[in-house]
């Protein structure tokens, strides 16, 4: 497939917070769509977390992915500014990550990739995983929106009247493609005309 026939480039960062799913339904979603090219960096203890919570290894979410990159490659093409992208995703986004970002500590692919989303001014998505949040969690969410990131919690709504645990996470999951500016066409979106 011709990089022509893709529309966008989209950077997928999947670190060991809880909530691996997070990150292979937003696989799974830009991969259906056919016109998206997936870049995908995967944390060691991003690959243990989805080992751990859903039996699926490294390879499989690589399969997703047209790109996948080693964290230790810090040369990659997504570490440069000059290589475009729609913008990123870290899903799920660890306290951890996201501290690092927030503080500029560019050590491996995934916290550089977000940092040249910071000073690009392209789009970068945080799906932190963490409850409860304390005070330094807060001042670090606060800090990484000053700069221009998105901040979005996987904070499930239920007027889609959800049946299962795969419909709350596609409803956080489909607003993230929105975010992106990306919408899934099959989105539940809020309708307070819509009858049950």
């Amino acid at each position: 497939m011709s990089e022509a026939h893709f529309k966008c480039r989209v950077i997928v960062g999947v670190s060991g917070a809880s909530g691996s799913i997070y990150g292979w339904r937003l696989l799974e979603k830009l991969r259906a769509r056919g016109d998206v090219e997936i870049h995908l960096i995967l944390t060691r203890a991003g690959e243990r977390t989805a080992f751990l919570e859903m039996g699926k290894l490294g390879a499989d979410f690589r399969a997703l992915a047209h790109y996948a990159y080693p964290l230790e490659d810090i040369g990659s093409r997504l570490a440069s500014g000059s290589y475009l992208t729609q913008g990123m995703v870290i899903a799920p986004c660890s306290v951890n990550s996201m501290s690092a970002i927030a503080t500029g500590n560019t050590s491996n692919l995934l916290t550089r990739s977000a940092d040249v989303m910071l000073k690009e001014r392209r789009r970068l998505i945080l799906m932190v995983r963490e409850m409860p949040f304390h005070l330094g969690h807060l001042r670090t969410m606060t800090s990484l929106a000053e700069m221009g990131a998105i901040l979005a919690p996987p904070v499930p709504g239920f007027y889609q009247k959800p049946e299962t645990v795969l419909d709350l996470v596609d409803h956080c999951v489909d607003r993230v493609l929105d975010l992106l500016g990306l919408p899934a066409p099959d989105a539940k979106r809020w309708d307070p005309q819509t009858k049950p």
